[in-house]
């Protein structure tokens, strides 16, 4: 953290900044997720949010000198972290074809030619993304501008995380989040902590999870790789920990499961369950074991034990039958196909052993109280829709939502990926208020299904996409099938980026491009009333305050606000919508929020900085139950594990990308990885040692990387470094965005369109090149 601080020479002014971070009357952090608390500790921020927060602050220039002295050519062959490093952007630019650079233009002249190009293009041709860093008020005005101009192609990062857990969680409990808060860490005795890696990705949460053990919190960890962050914590912010080097452990279980086997280690907890259930249900307690106290069926020992102890505690049942006969629908088909599966099709696709997941059935049946805690490992998945659903399932089983400490909680990586969704960034029709919208403004909406990230990819390729507008982020870094969107790219005929730093998505441009600088999250935004302080929503479900406490790169930056409105005065000419007065006072814009969404923000000028947040209204938190059948729905996986023309294939390994602590999604701080012990480059594939040795290579050793399961169009990464790594056999792992070319388009769960980032077969071969 020092080091970045000094590299970005920000020595002076980041102490006081930092202190401001994530507290009630400071700002919230532009990388992760996670909740503002009421009560906050000594320093609200991780390593990575120091990071993020000096990236940003930085003291660097990509100015006028900067661009003149570099081609877009030259700069297409910069790493990413280079580009970013360069700093922050001062003026807005315009592509200039005759010298390949970017030259300074007035916004006036900006606005002027993007709303002409628009004006000439068919707004089904036109996509609008959004990334998660843009604020309620940008985003709501954002969305409202893409309908009235005529489109609903709003991909946005959502569709690359948690869009699984969006189209899975209104199936199976009526709510498109979860449904956890804080208070739940402070009521559980038990959490299942499923396929997120707390120490890299949401270093915060680390406080919650640490209060929850010292109160004999049992955690319950499944993970592919050992992660360093889920099994031990040293707290930065305990000078007792720190000078003793006493570590908190964090998983008093901690289970890997081969990337893809979720769906198979979560029905061998249900199975366990269930059937623990049935022996109780059977048998009575006098009956589960002998008289000796040795189980009856010796292959069945680690179940009939299981049940015994259940017994042994006076109760007459594992599952909460009361619980599921109000509330659910759906059980007995669901408890049919858990008895059905066999453990040893379970133990196979899972890497797990019975007696494993009957030991995490048997801690989740001692709980009274349990969260589930899941991340990007189970939503970007082919089958990660499904994945969501088996989550649900567990908890459904024993009454674990809508109570004190147990709920599900959906983790999510960027901040405010969430809120945006909140305010009508949807592709979908169905899922943003049109008729109100009309209402309001005076215009008819477009009723047709938007692109999604993935639809919207594919129309870049085929050269159906004319313009890309982007409010925020990286989005050729951040999507799938690298070399094809990257060819597709330079065929549009706008482009247009608001930005705070130089990307890859700059570099690489469309016939007109431009380059828009943008005030960040960070900095103070002077407007005609005053300050201004934007809101967003955390991982939880809560609305939060930010307001900025630094001083802009440059007189020259337009807010988010201000740049949306002046595109949208452009394209669309007279409205009924005061741009003006919105730029001029965000607390208009929430106004005009809370009349669109009148039940979400009740109050919400009032609301805006109240110490830990304020809600957002889930009836599921309530035991109500916003679905077709008015209950919480079991919902059964059709197939345990997805289908592949390579399965079975000795030389396959399933992959799964990772991310560094040296990294928030995109964006590259640098090339350290001191939870996994690597330094110096991201060039590194994460292999299990007994298959190193099986496939013939060594430790070192640079291999190239090439997709199993399309034999017509070859996708490769080369000079990959073999790094041993405790990870299961049959997978490997390596860094995102380094590997994102190997992913097809076509390679994503096919309800909700989420890459499968978390699983996809390939094939190592020796390599020519040297790994840096």
């Amino acid at each position: 953290m020092a080091e970045i601080i000094l590299q970005e020479r920000v020595a002076l002014k980041a102490p006081a900044i930092l202190s401001a971070q994530n507290r009630p009357e400071g700002y919230m952090c532009v990388s992760c997720a996670w909740a503002k608390p009421a009560k906050t500790h000594p320093l609200e921020f991780c390593e990575n949010g120091a990071k993020a927060t000096a990236w940003e602050i930085t003291s660097r220039r990509a100015d006028r000198a900067f661009f003149d002295g570099h081609t877009l050519g030259e700069l297409e062959a910069w790493p990413d972290h280079d580009l970013e490093e360069r700093g922050r952007l001062t003026q807005p630019m315009r592509w200039d074809a005759a010298t390949d650079k970017y030259v300074p233009v007035s916004w006036t002249k900006a606005f002027a030619e993007i709303g002409r190009e628009l004006r000439a293009l068919d707004p089904r041709q036109v996509d609008f993304y959004t990334s998660g860093r843009a604020s309620l008020e940008a985003s709501y005005m954002y969305q409202l501008f893409a309908r009235m101009y005529g489109s609903n192609n709003m991909p946005d990062s959502s569709n690359m995380c948690h869009e699984s857990s969006s189209v899975a969680l209104p199936e199976s409990i009526g709510a498109s989040v979860g449904t956890a808060v804080l208070s739940d860490f402070q009521n559980t005795d038990c959490i299942f902590y499923i396929a997120q890696n707390v120490g890299t990705s949401s270093p915060r949460l680390l406080h919650d999870l640490q209060d929850a053990v010292d109160r004999g919190v049992k955690i319950v960890t499944f993970n592919l790789l050992r992660e360093r962050g889920l099994e031990r914590f040293v707290n930065p912010q305990r000078p007792a920990q720190m000078l003793t080097s006493k570590e908190t452990r964090i998983s008093r279980e901690y289970y890997q499961v081969k990337n893809g086997g979720d769906i198979a280690a979560l029905f061998g907890v249900c199975k366990a369950l269930i059937e623990a259930d049935d022996t109780l249900k059977a048998s009575g307690q006098s009956r589960v074991a002998g008289k000796d106290g040795e189980p009856r069926d010796p292959e069945n020992a680690a179940m009939i034990a299981f049940a015994a102890s259940i017994a042994a505690a006076d109760k007459k049942h594992v599952l909460d039958h009361d619980f599921i006969k109000e509330h659910t629908a759906g059980f007995e088909e669901f408890a049919q196909a858990a008895r059905k599966h066999r453990w040893e099709e379970l133990e196979r696709l899972s890497g797990l052993s019975r007696e494993q997941m009957t030991q995490a059935a048997a801690t989740y049946a001692r709980s009274d109280a349990v969260m589930m805690v899941y991340g990007m490992g189970l939503t970007q998945q082919l089958k990660g829709v499904e994945n969501v659903h088996m989550v649900c399932n567990l908890a459904l089983l024993r009454g674990n939502i809508g109570k004190p400490g147990a709920n599900i909680c959906a983790v999510r990586g960027h901040s405010n990926v969430q809120g945006q969704r909140t305010v009508g960034i949807t592709e979908k029709p169905g899922l943003a208020p049109l008729d109100k919208l009309s209402e309001l403004y005076g215009f008819e909406p477009p009723r047709w299904t938007g692109r999604s990230t993935v639809e919207t990819c594919e129309a870049v390729v085929s050269g159906q996409s004319r313009a890309f507008i982007s409010l925020g982020g990286n989005f050729l870094r951040a999507v799938p099938d690298t070399a094809a969107m990257e060819e597709g790219w330079g065929k549009l005929r706008l482009t247009v980026q608001i930005a705070t730093k130089l990307n890859r998505s700059h570099v690489l441009h469309g016939e007109i491009a431009y380059l828009l600088p943008c005030l960040g999250r960070i900095e103070v935004d002077e407007q005609a009333t005053g300050p201004q302080a934007v809101s967003i929503e955390s991982s939880i479900a809560h609305f939060h305050a930010s307001r900025g406490k630094t001083k802009p790169a440059s007189t020259e930056l337009l807010s988010e606000p201000a740049i949306v409105a002046g595109m949208a005065k452009a394209t669309l000419g007279q409205s009924r919508v005061l741009w003006d007065a919105w730029v001029g006072n965000y607390g208009e814009i929430r106004d005009a929020i809370e009349r669109t969404y009148p039940e979400t923000f009740k109050d919400f000028n009032k609301r805006l900085f109240k110490p830990g947040g304020f809600s957002r209204p889930l009836p599921a938190r309530e035991r109500k139950w916003v679905t077709k059948s008015g209950k919480a729905n079991f919902i059964s996986p059709e197939k345990l594990f997805p289908e592949f023309p390579t399965s079975g294939d000795a030389d396959v390994l399933h992959l799964a990308t990772l991310r560094s602590n040296d990294q928030f999604n995109t964006t590259i701080y640098g090339y350290s990885d001191r939870y996994r012990g690597v330094e110096g480059t991201r060039k590194i594939v994460f292999m299990n040692p007994d298959d190193i040795v099986r496939l013939g290579f060594t430790e070192g050793e640079n291999v190239d990387l090439t997709t199993a399961i399309d034999a017509t169009n070859v996708r490769r990464v080369t000079a990959m470094r073999i790094v041993p790594y405790d990870i299961p056999k049959g997978c490997c792992g390596a860094y995102y965005p380094e590997t994102n070319p190997l992913f097809p388009l076509a390679h994503h769960d096919p309800k909700s369109k989420t890459p499968s980032y978390k699983l996809l077969p390939v094939r190592l071969s020796r390599s020519s090149e040297v790994s840096p």
